[in-house]
């Protein structure tokens, strides 16, 4: 059973950082208490803020959690070897390395992630993120599947981008792709296509990657939604 993280209240980004400073080496992670708009307690503390913090020292935020109506929570823990990166995190880094804020700790995750490749696989955000020229020739090459992919929402362009890009071998990049033409070409889609009554959530979330023995990955949004497919 999954060890169920401790919740924490800090009441500033300052009083995060002291916190992340004297436990981020033996922390195994919280559920951290943050702020929604105009809320000033029991926190300050913003999604961003503790975002910028925790990349400092290597963590990484997680799910969401329902709280109050003036507070959520969201799990913060140390970022997993095979955890994958966000451009918009990369570009977050540069900018804390100019201010030097980053901690050691943090700099270690950053170098563990350029040295076998994350840094550079770094995955755009949903706004910004375009599929791959070898699948859109792939599909073309089959008149159904194009037609199903020009019918495709924006978040299932997106989660079609997040698998492929997450993916280390040639072989295994060739066999996704062939299971996404079929797919199409089954007029079949990787998530529902509605994009109204159930909740919207954020297309470009960090997320946690968790191995599993037969291979395949598991992904939890911060929503708590778990999305299946081999991430690398």
């Amino acid at each position: 059973m999954p060890l169920e993280l401790p919740a924490l209240t800090v009441l500033s980004s300052i009083l995060w950082r002291q916190w992340l400073l004297q436990n981020h080496s033996s922390s195994p992670g919280v559920w951290l208490t943050l702020a929604k708009k105009g809320t000033t307690s029991p926190t300050t503390l913003t999604y961003q803020q503790a975002l910028e913090e925790a990349l400092c020292f290597g963590f990484i935020d997680g799910q969401t959690r329902k709280q109050d109506t003036a507070t959520y929570s969201q799990r913060f823990a140390p970022r997993t070897a095979k955890s994958t990166w966000s451009k918009r995190n990369v570009g977050i880094i540069a900018r804390l390395e100019e201010e030097s804020r980053m901690h050691e700790s943090g700099r270690k995750a950053v170098d563990a992630a350029k040295a076998d490749g994350r840094w550079d696989a770094a995955y755009a955000g949903s706004k910004d993120a375009e599929l791959p020229e070898d699948f859109l020739s792939a599909v073309a090459s089959s008149p159904a599947a194009q037609v199903a992919l020009e019918g495709l929402s924006r978040q299932n362009r997106y989660v079609i981008y997040m698998r492929l890009a997450a993916l280390k071998t040639t072989a295994g990049r060739e066999k996704r792709i062939k299971a996404f033409v079929e797919m199409l070409e089954r007029g079949e889609t990787p998530v529902s296509q509605r994009d109204g009554g159930e909740k919207k959530r954020k297309l470009d979330e960090e997320v946690e990657v968790v191995s599993e023995p037969d291979g395949v990955e598991k992904r939890t949004t911060r929503s708590g939604r778990k999305v299946h497919g081999r991430y690398g």
